[in-house]
């Protein structure tokens, strides 16, 4: 056998090991046969002391509301599982992902994905990937008039999130908005607000049997916002007024969730 085809073998041997091993850490994250493991990861995205006191401040107790929000949102899908997930929150992080590219050509963005997934590896401290396990990195900055965050990303592969945070105890229910629509991210969920960032009808809105003219109280999660009575489209104050919506169900497996569980039974 020549040097070339031994080479081509073994990067068709690492590929399929890749193959395999995305197959296996979806399975296990999308299967809704036991909590899913989530880590969450705080870091100061900014450099400033708001941030570090934030982070300083933080407990696992302030993200009770995520594991609150999924419990409720799987049990309407027939997944019934308490707790839903299994949240760690890590020690603060020292250092910051890669950003992403700014112009969104897709060989930027794919190299970009693989250097996020081989970064978040090397954070681990682990010789074996965390197959199964949500790693969502919380970069926290102190709010500035008039000054927007960056975007969050959820990937599906790796079930990896970036996520965007305001460093200030008022904002920390609707920080926890937004770490629930990155997750779900992972897990396969699509975004269900159009360019503008309102929210796509039907599918972008609880009660979608509603004309979409009429005002809702509650917001589907992956489109973040609803129509309020005053006709703007506002983000909820808490994940107590979203719900996952039908085709996010779908998206993140709770159907075949569903199915498992009840024929188990039978």
């Amino acid at each position: 056998m020549t040097f070339r085809r031994l080479r081509i073998l073994i990067l068709l041997g690492v590929l399929a090991a890749a193959l395999g091993l995305t197959w296996l850490e979806q399975s296990m994250a999308r299967g809704w046969r036991a909590p899913l493991d989530v880590k969450v990861v705080p870091i100061n995205g900014d450099g400033s002391a708001q941030a570090s006191e934030a982070i300083r401040a933080l407990k696992v107790e302030d993200f009770s509301d995520i594991n609150a929000f999924v419990e409720r949102e799987t049990a309407r899908f027939g997944v019934k599982q308490s707790p839903a997930i299994n949240l760690t929150l890590l020690p603060e992080l020292r250092r910051v992902p890669p950003a992403p590219p700014r112009d969104g050509s897709v060989l930027k963005t794919i190299f970009w994905s693989l250097q996020l997934r081989w970064w978040v590896y090397q954070q681990s401290g682990q010789l074996l990937p965390e197959l199964g396990t949500v790693k969502l990195f919380v970069l926290y900055h102190a709010p500035e008039d008039g000054v927007a965050l960056a975007h969050s990303l959820g990937l599906q592969k790796g079930l990896i999130g970036v996520v965007h945070a305001f460093a200030d105890p008022r904002q920390a229910s609707q920080n926890n908005i937004v770490i629930a629509h990155e997750f779900l991210h992972t897990l396969g969920a699509t975004d269900k607000y159009d360019a503008e960032g309102n929210p796509v009808y039907p599918q972008g809105y609880a009660d979608p049997e509603w004309p979409q003219s009429m005002p809702r109280h509650e917001a589907e999660i992956m489109a973040g916002r609803y129509l309020a009575a005053n006709g703007k489209k506002v983000m909820p104050p808490s994940l107590e007024r979203c719900i996952i919506g039908a085709q996010t169900a779908h998206e993140i497996n709770l159907d075949e969730g569903f199915k498992r569980r009840f024929a188990a039974t039978e």
